[in-house]
């Protein structure tokens, strides 16, 4: 009995302390050096042949690898995804090309559901509830030159926070993607 309280105490400390180093581990970020950002997607079907030049032209500011198709079907998605290490210039770059050769930057997606070292262009893999409509304003404050890596990422993080209710059957449910959103709703009068 006194053995299994020592183990269980000292299993207790040990997992107070590990806790924080886990968070602390997460919150940085590694240099362009070591980790390049992946620039991933579709592009309009209509720009089929000119993959190799809209590809270079994803990939000119640097320390990017660019993995782009033909949308089979005519105009890809206006959904753009920007992981939360990606460098503000190269978001801008990114954004500012995907708005020519994809259906735009209608929704952006929320930096915790995807990979921080990645930006998806003209995605379809995010479903409506991991995803915020933006506005062509929003887009252009976005595009701001004057914002360093931290003002563009907390304004994006503003820009694509979720919505609390989302559509489901004709109904407005709560959103199950956010943490502790749960459907009690229902169970209210």
């Amino acid at each position: 009995m006194f053995q299994s309280v020592i183990i269980y105490f000292f299993l207790g400390v040990f997992l107070i302390i590990l806790k924080p180093v886990t968070i602390q581990a997460e919150t940085s970020c590694q240099t362009l050096d070591k980790k390049k950002i992946k620039v991933e997607g579709y592009f309009s079907k209509k720009f089929r042949k000119e993959k190799r030049e809209i590809a270079k032209e994803f990939a000119e500011m640097g320390d990017t690898r660019t993995f782009l198709r033909a949308f089979p079907m005519g105009k890809s998605s206006d959904v753009v995804a920007v992981g939360r290490c990606v460098p503000a210039y190269i978001a801008r770059h990114v954004l500012i090309t995907a708005k020519k050769y994809t259906g735009g930057v209608g929704s952006l997606v929320v930096q915790s559901f995807i990979h921080t070292h990645w930006i998806g262009v003209g995605t379809t893999m995010f479903d409506e509830p991991s995803q915020r409509m933006v506005s062509a304003t929003q887009v252009n404050q976005l595009l701001n030159p004057d914002l360093g890596d931290k003002e563009f990422h907390a304004l994006y993080r503003k820009f694509s926070k979720q919505n609390e209710l989302v559509p489901f059957f004709g109904l407005q449910v709560p959103n199950s993607k956010i943490p502790g959103n749960t459907n009690n709703t229902l169970m209210s009068p």
